[in-house]
């Protein structure tokens, strides 16, 4: 079987387990809450406004708007939104952001369509696992040599939550998946800049309208995946996994979600520096980050220009750590934050080396004063309970928007995830 027929039968056979499903529900409340709080980013009022322009049969909600859109126009504009702030769950076996590509493209479907909360929900889920395995498929040549994992293997996934809630026959869900395949783009040399949220808007469109398409009964090529002149060959894959098969394994479960406002691959070292900020006494000589060597052509932009920059900084980011100023909260990565005089000196004495036998979810950080040196390392893998973890995310949710706001936006998603009132959430009804 091709991989896109693999992918049609796992859409429409899995039954996925509860305990995946109550972490959706965790990653869903998760996108609610940054799509909300990022909804007056610029990059979230330039998309708008294009697709307020645009108009068209509104049936799906906005980030920020109160007029309903066409399902692919909302996918689109969501999906940068929701990414604005760099904000959003990460998944490190593939390196991607898979919320942000699928759920856009879920919901927008979901809500056209009328679907019930537990099928948006079912559905958003095992897009988001195909996203996942199909990055694994692709594997990490694909990412290195450029290619936004995000944007690309999460098309696919967009694709398959769309597909399965528009009740498309296996067939079409395999005819979808090999026109997405001539779709799916977005490069990482966006990062630090507008594009860079806007490739998760793209990826979510892209499925949107290949699923729509397939529906219609526009045909596409027998092998759009692998073949000779498919996605994968061409975009630098490996295809060494087999992740298609049907083992029993969701990978999602491995989600890590973002207590810091900036790039995942910075978190590790942000842990550490928590760590060792309250045991520096005297004035910082040094500060040595060891991290993998995958995130030095990520995130260690040696002095960032602008506040989206510093997102992508392992420098500026651990001078902000031991200033005292938070990386968790938006405000901090500001044009202002990434000039600010002090801030620039510390960066200066900010070291990273790589490390290939480190785990790409560790770091370890070693600071060095006058009298005094302090190493900690830190895994982002190291496993969280899933109600320390919703304790977690439900008070990000309360900063980012509100106590009254939170409480209501959790209540409700607990209460069924029902695609119409979350879309009057993003709407601000």
């Amino acid at each position: 079987m091709t991989p896109a027929a693999q992918l049609a039968q796992f859409a429409q056979t899995a039954t996925p387990p509860e305990a995946s499903l109550q972490i959706m529900q965790l990653s869903l409340a998760d996108w609610v809450t940054v799509g909300r709080a990022g909804r007056s980013e610029p990059v979230a009022k330039i998309i708008r406004q294009m697709v307020l322009a645009e108009g068209g049969q509104g049936r799906a909600s906005l980030f920020g708007d109160p007029t309903p859109q066409p399902p692919r126009a909302a996918a689109l504009a969501n999906g940068t939104i929701s990414h604005a702030l760099d904000y959003d769950d990460t998944h490190f076996a593939h390196i991607g952001h898979p919320s942000v590509a699928v759920l856009p493209a879920a919901l927008a479907v979901a809500e056209t369509e009328n679907a019930s909360g537990a099928d948006f929900l079912t559905a958003a889920l095992i897009g988001v696992e195909a996203s996942i395995r199909v990055g694994l498929w692709l594997g990490r040549s694909h990412y290195q040599v450029g290619f936004h994992q995000t944007a690309t293997a999460g098309a696919f996934g967009a694709t398959l939550a769309a597909a399965k809630l528009m009740n498309l026959t296996e067939e079409q869900i395999e005819t979808a998946l090999n026109l997405v395949a001539t779709r799916s783009s977005g490069l990482k040399s966006q990062f630090g800049a507008m594009g860079k949220p806007y490739n998760a808007g793209i990826a979510a469109s892209n499925g949107v309208e290949c699923a729509q398409l397939a529906r219609l009964g526009m045909t596409a090529a027998a092998d759009g995946m692998a073949s000779g002149q498919g996605f994968g060959p061409t975009h630098h894959g490996t295809l060494e996994t087999a992740p298609f098969a049907a083992d029993g394994i969701w990978h999602f479960d491995r989600i890590s979600h973002k207590f810091h406002a900036c790039c995942h691959g910075t978190h590790a070292a942000l842990e550490a520096l928590s760590q060792i900020a309250p045991q520096i006494t005297g004035e910082i000589q040094k500060i040595e980050i060891t991290t993998h060597p995958r995130w030095l052509s990520v995130c260690d932009i040696k002095s960032p220009r602008s506040g989206l920059e510093v997102k992508f900084s392992y420098a500026h980011t651990a001078a902000m750590a031991l200033s005292g100023v938070s990386t968790a909260a938006l405000e901090s990565f500001s044009d202002e934050v990434a000039t600010d005089p002090a801030l620039q000196a510390l960066a200066k004495r900010v070291t990273v080396t790589s490390d290939a036998e480190m785990a790409e979810t560790a770091a370890t950080v070693l600071v060095t004063t006058a009298s005094d040196r302090v190493e900690v390392s830190y895994d982002l893998a190291h496993p969280i309970s899933l109600t320390a973890l919703s304790d977690k995310l439900a008070k990000k949710s309360a900063a980012l928007l509100g106590e009254p706001q939170a409480k209501a936006l959790w209540h409700m998603i607990e209460k069924g995830s029902d695609p119409s009132q979350i879309g009057a959430v993003l709407r601000g009804v």
